[in-house]
């Protein structure tokens, strides 16, 4: 089944970590770090490019044996497209309504597996590479290093 319906997770350009609890999500792209709970997880993992997004919410039924709303699988989508980690994006199946009021409408029953999708961004190799070198105090000032005034005995710049 090819429709617009049917989510596609990227694959390209990402480094895939998976523990027990969560996925782990480096884009090389963007140089972010996301950290995908057992719900998103799940989600992500489903986007193969043959599931609707009923046929996903049915693969987590089966998963979690409890009934959930389809609205949870299109939260968590919406979350996976922001981030970016989405190769092909179905139609807006919030249908123009904010995250908070889905979370209304799932119900604090579903909270537990509510999907939670966090980032943060990495620094990139240019920063990483800034020296905080110094062979005088002058010398932390020219390299935007944190201190303007101390080389300490490791000839690093110092606060």
């Amino acid at each position: 089944m090819k429709s617009s319906q049917v989510p596609v997770a990227r694959k390209e350009g990402l480094v895939v970590q998976e523990t027990s609890e969560e996925v782990l999500v480096y884009d090389l792209n963007s140089n972010k770090a996301h950290c995908l709970n057992q719900t998103a997880a799940f989600v992500w993992k489903s986007c193969d490019g043959n599931n609707s997004v009923g046929d996903i919410t049915k693969l987590f039924e089966n998963e979690t044996g409890s009934a959930v709303p389809e609205d949870m699988i299109w939260l968590a989508i919406d979350q996976l497209k922001d981030k970016e980690l989405l190769q092909t994006v179905p139609a807006d199946g919030l249908k123009g309504r904010s995250r908070r009021d889905v979370i209304k409408t799932i119900g604090l029953a579903t909270v537990v597996a509510l999907p939670i999708v966090a980032s943060l961004t990495a620094p990139t190799s240019v920063m990483a590479a800034v020296s905080c070198s110094c062979l005088v105090p002058g010398d932390c000032v020219a390299t935007a290093c944190p201190s303007t005034v101390n080389c300490n005995a490791s000839n690093i710049c110092a606060p």
